[in-house]
């Protein structure tokens, strides 16, 4: 069994946050391979469903991003996943715009979320996803933080979801080939 997880903020709000990438990602996923996401348990969102023969879990937290680590914690747990089984999905600052970096294991990369995940699981050893959403210009007064909380502008949403669609594809043949293949065909230098 793989569990995907998903990293966002819970709540309408958040819903469109260039931060929100993660859960944007399962949701896309979810509607894409018919799973639902109908379970709500202990701070949690998740689904159940099966590719091919590999039964998977989504999952979004329903904490807010510094707590994720909780939330997945518990589900693993519950389901008995291994670390080395789940697999994340975040956005990430230091990548450009649509880039997508698939990692076997790593740092938190000063992704809140992510740091929550180690410290809860006590290990970094678990693959994930990062999806490029670039840096506010420098020129810009915003600071890092203002920029991830904002919605994607209407420009940027319609080109991220194409990149999306790369992105669920690389969940995929994460899940149905191997992690190898699936850096190779879509991690972006």
């Amino acid at each position: 069994m793989k569990l995907i997880v998903g990293l966002g903020n819970p709540g309408h709000k958040y819903q469109y946050n260039r931060h929100n990438v993660g859960f944007m990602v399962v949701d896309r996923f979810a509607d894409k391979y018919d799973i639902d996401l109908n379970i709500k348990k202990k701070k949690a969102i998740f689904g159940r469903g099966k590719l091919g023969n590999q039964d998977v879990v989504l999952l979004k937290p329903q904490t807010f991003m510094n707590l994720s680590g909780e939330a997945v914690l518990y589900l693993a747990s519950f389901l008995k996943v291994k670390t080395t089984d789940i697999v994340v999905i975040a956005d990430d600052t230091e990548l450009s715009f649509g880039k997508i970096r698939i990692r076997r294991s790593g740092g938190s990369g000063g992704h809140n979320g992510i740091r929550s995940l180690i410290y809860s699981l006590k290990s970094e050893n678990f693959p994930r996803i990062r999806v490029g959403i670039g840096r506010p210009d420098i020129r810009s007064e915003k600071d890092l933080c203002d920029y991830v909380l904002e919605d994607f502008t209407p420009e940027e949403m319609k080109s991220f979801e194409k990149e999306m669609e790369k992105v669920v594809e690389a969940l995929y043949v994460m899940m149905t080939e191997s992690i190898d293949e699936a850096m190779n065909r879509f991690s972006k230098k």
